[in-house]
């Protein structure tokens, strides 16, 4: 068992809180039981599992190398305020192929609760694929990681060129709608085209003009009561279901 803080295996998993180390390393860090249930059930590589000493794994578990640490130990790495004494090292999936005719594009958003959400109703919903642009938060960052609730497993999602992928989904005919406040037909007088990607912009500032120039529509979300805006997470559910019909 490992009772140090200062054991390299523990250093090693700390770093796994900085993006710059899980870029480097194609890895990442996921705690607690559904987590990690989520990422065995949906074929993700497991590296290895830490456990804290007392805590109980699934028979499955045992497949794969177990590293078993103490309550102090569990604590340093830990990101959470009361850890339920599991995490797990988990190899990042290159996902970039073109499948299906519903997608959804970020460009930019900042706020890790707001991306895990997205990503949590974006599988709920159905959607195909998930395009990350390069301003948003790293989709391998705790906050965001617990959002999905575990659907980062189960949806295809990857970063790129945003303004090259639009460009490829137009060629491959699909629609491209962006979500703005001026100039825009509500969504719900609006007929979803066969193949949709949707375009939701940062929290502040919305779409990049640039990537509102390659729109085939500009839609909104009609406000009914006084608040200013909705959150873009909510925003996103509403467009989503929308092309469900």
């Amino acid at each position: 068992m490992i009772t140090s803080v200062k054991n390299e295996k523990v250093k090693a998993w700390k770093k796994l809180h900085k993006r710059k180390e899980r870029t480097n390393t194609g890895l990442f860090l996921i705690e607690g039981f559904h987590l990690l249930e989520e990422a065995f059930n949906s074929d993700w590589q497991i590296n290895e599992i830490i456990v804290q000493e007392g805590a109980t794994l699934p028979e499955w578990a045992t497949d794969f190398l177990v590293e078993p640490v103490s309550e102090n130990v569990m604590a340093h790495i830990s990101q959470t305020t009361t850890p339920q004494g599991v995490l797990a090292v988990i190899k990042m999936k290159k996902q970039n192929a073109y499948s299906g005719s519903h997608f959804l594009i970020i460009d930019s958003i900042q706020d890790p609760g707001n991306l895990g959400t997205i990503i949590r109703t974006a599988d709920a919903a159905g959607m195909d694929a998930i395009i990350l642009g390069e301003g948003t938060v790293d989709l391998y960052n705790d906050k965001v990681i617990r959002a999905t609730q575990g659907s980062i497993f189960h949806i295809p999602i990857y970063q790129a060129n945003l303004y090259e992928e639009l460009g490829n989904l137009k060629r491959e005919g699909f629609s491209i709608w962006a979500t703005a406040l001026l100039n825009a037909t509500k969504y719900n007088e609006t007929v979803p085209e066969e193949k949709v990607a949707i375009v939701l912009g940062n929290e502040g500032a919305g779409v990049q003009d640039e990537l509102m120039e390659l729109a085939d529509r500009i839609v909104t979300i009609p406000i009914y009561g006084k608040a200013e805006s909705l959150n873009v997470s909510i925003a996103a559910g509403i467009l989503m279901y929308h092309l469900k019909g």
